[in-house]
């Protein structure tokens, strides 16, 4: 029976929680944890037969607050808000959905920022190196505790793309459906360059302090900031930067200064701070190098068809026309290489302007795409 046709609405009032995790965690790094903290939040609710969980995996700088708000924050609402709720793409009237603030993260999650038990400070830049795999590993435990065999999908865009192709490779048997929405099967040079300029920014800041600055009551706030701005301008399409900001001057004519002068500029600027004072540097570093390293074909010489062999899934791939940083051709290695192993996959490319983070918006024809996978899913 066909649910009736609702006003998209907002999941309200949310509070995140907390799992604690006693077991040694061995990471791919050779580091391991002998003990860690995940940060998570729920939405709708989990059926009998705990058939209806849909995992949502986060970027670069997202976090476990996928949806709804805070009782104390009446506007800020989750960062995939207008994809999850009843009534949305994401309904939760059918699905049971997880956010998850990953390990190495600054939103609650252990991280740079926890203390280290060793030594009783926090880890700062001692924190061992986490990649998508480890994440997803430390997913799979968090559905073992909430007593989900099976999920019946796993979403995400960019990284978070990364994470739910990786599920479908780790654990197949534990997943059926994925959507790999603006991402690709490994960073091209071009990306690992941007990485590393931002990473040098916060790297060669006075105030990183060999990322110890915990200790020091400092934050290497220029260093973030640029960081943000250089990867801000590639989540941006040449379009969307034209049409919102064009060669604006603020003062309607130029001054002649290295202040302020573009509308670009002063954007840049408002996103580089605000992260700034947001966002930890540690957290961004890891978060980069995980991005860098992933690249399930490595194993294989190489082969992404062959690296693709085990997945079981059903899968949704989606790209941006505009989005130049996971360019679409990014995404049809992954539909070519899902193809030829067998698998269920459909593809869209969705005319969007506004880049890489054509993800995160509303876009009609990206939510009509996503509405139309979720319907087909049976819980």
């Amino acid at each position: 029976m066909t649910e009736p046709q609702i006003e998209p609405q907002s999941v309200g009032v949310v509070t995140p929680a907390t799992a604690r995790f006693d077991d040694v965690l061995h990471l791919r790094s050779g580091g391991r944890l002998d003990g860690y903290e995940l940060v998570y939040e729920t939405y709708g609710e989990l059926n009998a037969a705990r058939s209806n969980a849909v995992l949502v995996c986060h970027a670069l700088s997202g976090s476990h607050h996928v949806a709804g708000r805070y009782a104390d924050e009446e506007a800020d609402s989750g960062w995939w808000d207008n994809l999850v709720g009843p009534g949305k793409p994401l309904d939760t009237r059918k699905f049971f959905v997880i956010g998850v603030n990953n390990l190495g993260g600054c939103n609650g999650s252990t991280g740079p920022r926890s203390r280290n038990a060793a030594t009783g400070r926090p880890w700062g830049a001692d924190f061992p190196f986490v990649t998508v795999e480890d994440w997803v590993d430390a997913q799979a435990r968090l559905a073992d505790t909430l007593g989900i065999d099976s999920f019946a999908a796993v979403i995400g865009g960019s990284l978070g793309g990364m994470q739910a192709l990786s599920w479908a490779l780790q654990h197949p048997q534990r997943i059926r459906h994925a959507a790999v929405i603006a991402s690709a099967p490994k960073l091209s040079a071009q990306n690992i360059a941007f990485n590393e300029v931002a990473r040098q920014a916060i790297l060669t800041d006075p105030d990183f302090h060999d990322g110890h600055f915990y200790e020091y009551g400092m934050v290497p706030e220029r260093g973030l900031r640029l960081a943000r701005m250089v990867g801000h301008i590639t989540y941006l399409s040449d379009d969307a930067m034209g049409e919102k900001f064009g060669r604006n001057l603020r003062h309607g004519k130029a001054v002649y200064s290295y202040e302020v002068e573009f509308e670009i500029e002063s954007y840049l600027r408002y996103q580089g701070d605000k992260f700034a004072q947001q966002f930890d540097a540690n957290t961004y570093l890891l978060t980069t190098k995980a991005l860098d390293y992933y690249d399930p074909a490595f194993a294989y010489e190489g082969n992404l068809t062959a690296a693709l062999a085990a997945a079981r899934a059903g899968f949704l791939v989606v790209a941006f026309t505009t989005d130049w940083r996971f360019a679409p051709a990014r995404s049809r290695e992954i539909v070519y290489a899902l193809a030829h192993n067998g698998c269920d996959v459909s593809y869209a490319e969705i005319d969007c302007a506004a880049g890489h983070d054509s993800f995160l918006l509303a876009d009609p024809q990206y939510h009509a795409v996503l509405s139309a996978w979720f319907d087909r899913i049976e819980v």
